[in-house]
This record gives C-alpha cells, sequence and structure tokens, in this order.
C-alpha cells in the first residue's frame, strides 16, 4: 500500500472514522481538491443537509475518477459543517462514502459557507503510487 495510516499508541485513539496521520510514499502522485459543495453540475443545491452532503461526495468521487483515483486514495479530509446539529448525519454519509478507509481528518463547525444556502464543503488531498 502507498499510504500508510498512522494511529501510534501515544496518542489517544480516533474519536471517528480517521487516523492521526497517513504516510505517503516517495514518487506518489498527489491531487489536492478545492473544497466541494452539494452543488449539481448545473450548480444547484438542494435544501437538505444530507442530500447536500451525498452531493458534496458525489462532487469528490467524480473528481478523483477524472484524475484515475477512488476515495480509496484520500489521505486528509477537512469537513466544514455550518451546524453542530448535523453532526450524526454527517458521519453517516460520509461513512458511506469512505467504507473501511481512514484518512487524516479535521471537521470544523463553521458560521457560514461562501453562499448562503450551502451547509456543508469537503475538502481533499489524495494521493497514488
Amino acid at each position: 500500500m502507498v499510504n500508510v495510516q498512522s494511529n501510534p499508541d501515544a496518542v489517544h485513539l480516533p474519536a471517528g472514522q480517521y487516523s492521526h496521520a497517513v504516510e505517503v510514499a516517495a514518487g506518489s502522485r498527489m491531487l489536492y481538491l478545492a473544497g466541494q459543495v452539494g452543488l449539481n453540475a448545473e450548480g444547484g443545491a438542494p435544501e437538505g443537509f444530507v442530500e447536500q452532503a451525498d452531493q458534496a461526495y458525489r462532487n469528490v468521487a467524480a473528481i478523483l475518477e477524472h484524475h484515475g483515483m477512488t476515495m480509496d486514495d484520500v489521505i486528509k479530509m477537512t469537513h466544514y459543517l455550518t451546524d453542530a446539529a448535523d453532526l450524526a448525519a454527517y458521519g453517516e454519509v460520509r461513512s458511506k462514502w469512505l467504507g473501511e478507509s481512514r484518512p487524516a481528518s479535521t471537521l470544523l463547525i463553521v458560521s457560514a459557507l461562501a453562499q448562503a444556502e450551502l451547509k456543508v464543503e469537503v475538502e481533499v488531498v489524495a494521493a497514488v503510487g
């Protein structure tokens, strides 16, 4: 495996579906995605949080696929939610898309995103050997 997950014994166990670190092998091809939101290809956003989160992940998956990668190649994620009440629902959407993958991860609750109707944004770094 090109990307090695790391959860050292000297650090608490991850509180969710992530790793504390992911080491990328030398010579790997890296892909940095801009934050993806719940906008579809036509630029529309569904009203519901779960639908927006699912669309954001569809956007991530489409970009990864365009570059010959999959969700299994994701090594780092940053998640932005506008409402802490959506945390549990977000975890379910995230688990659906990531499966057994455990990228390094940071989640922030923010007051707003670039467009007022947006509720979630997902930023991704991926790597393949």
